[in-house]
């Protein structure tokens, strides 16, 4: 994968973080700080929230995934409503000023386009790779295990000259009965599928923190982990309450000779405001992706890291 194409999606979520630049702050991308010192960090400093337009300190970008339609494209959702419990797919285009559907996209990370599909409860989450057919409609086959309200994100970048990474989102209803859940508790792990894995950090309210997440299974650390879309961990943060979206890669990169596969994979966030935000780590290891989930509350000041305790990582997806 060319470091241009990298530059024009994922590092520019990465500059968003939840009021302006996942990106916050009218002088410095929040998630990265004012000098980026990695490839994933250097392009996060030319995009904020809303992928890279142009706002004042008094005008603060609006958080990624909360419009339908920006700079000119739209996400036309296809399917606006699904059954539950049943496989079904999933169809939408990203439609130009014209109405036209964009068949042209800059690729990122392996990937002209990347899908994300979230209850509002934030106790589901799927990571889709949908294809594209010739007329510009991509589509995903998905299952959706619970009814009620959900979010579908597109996160890409047009190939256009000039165009901008951007996340749009659109609504999606689930039919079924519904029965409503809360935000899962903050706990420091996650258990999937026989590994564990250990959130090390907090969140704090419009300050630059770490977070670090270390994967291991039956208690020794896995330092096998396998690239997964260029890196070895992907960390995608919904802010509970309205969604708005963040999508982060971890510190250094698979082949750049520092970066080791595992146990821990780095990051850097800046949470806006104080509130729940959920994460959901996306890594890959002996040939299969899986999904652990953490939630944390953000404060105006350091917190101390979540009490280590098991948690259920609720429903993950990825094609």
């Amino acid at each position: 994968m060319n470091t241009t194409a990298k530059i024009g999606l994922y590092g520019a979520a990465l500059a968003l973080t939840f009021t302006g630049a996942y990106g916050i702050g009218a002088v410095a991308d929040p998630l990265t700080g004012n000098t980026p010192t990695t490839p994933h960090a250097a392009h996060q400093e030319s995009n904020a929230m809303n992928h890279g337009d142009q706002h004042t300190a008094a005008t603060p970008p609006l958080p990624g995934g909360l419009q339908i339609s920006q700079d000119g494209y739209t996400l036309d959702l296809l399917t606006p409503r699904l059954a539950t419990g049943r496989e079904a797919l999933l169809r939408f285009a990203i439609k130009d000023k014209a109405g036209k559907g964009v068949t042209d996209y800059a690729r990122a990370h392996d990937k002209d386009l990347h899908l994300i599909v979230a209850s509002r409860d934030l106790n589901t989450f799927r990571h889709l790779h949908p294809a594209l057919g010739a007329d510009g409609t991509w589509s995903t086959p998905v299952d959706l295990p619970a009814a009620g309200d959900y979010r579908v994100f597109a996160d890409f970048t047009p190939a256009k000259q000039g165009a901008k990474p951007l996340t749009l989102g659109a609504d999606l209803a689930v039919a079924g009965p519904y029965q409503p859940r809360e935000l899962p508790p903050q706990k420091a792990t996650a258990e999937i599928d026989g590994y564990t894995v250990t959130l090390d950090g907090t969140l704090t309210a419009g300050k630059m923190t770490g977070l670090t997440l270390s994967v291991s299974k039956d208690g020794k650390p896995v330092t096998g982990l396998e690239p997964y879309l260029g890196a070895y961990g992907h960390l995608v943060a919904l802010r509970s309450g309205d969604l708005a979206y963040l999508h982060v890669h971890p510190e250094g990169e698979p082949g750049d000779g520092a970066t080791q596969p595992g146990p821990g994979i780095a990051f850097v966030a800046t949470a806006p405001t104080n509130g729940a935000y959920r994460l959901f780590l996306d890594f890959k290891h002996q040939g299969s992706v899986r999904t652990a989930a953490f939630t944390l509350h953000t404060t105006n000041s350091t917190t101390t890291a979540p009490t280590a305790q098991h948690e259920d990582h609720g429903s993950a997806e990825h094609q």
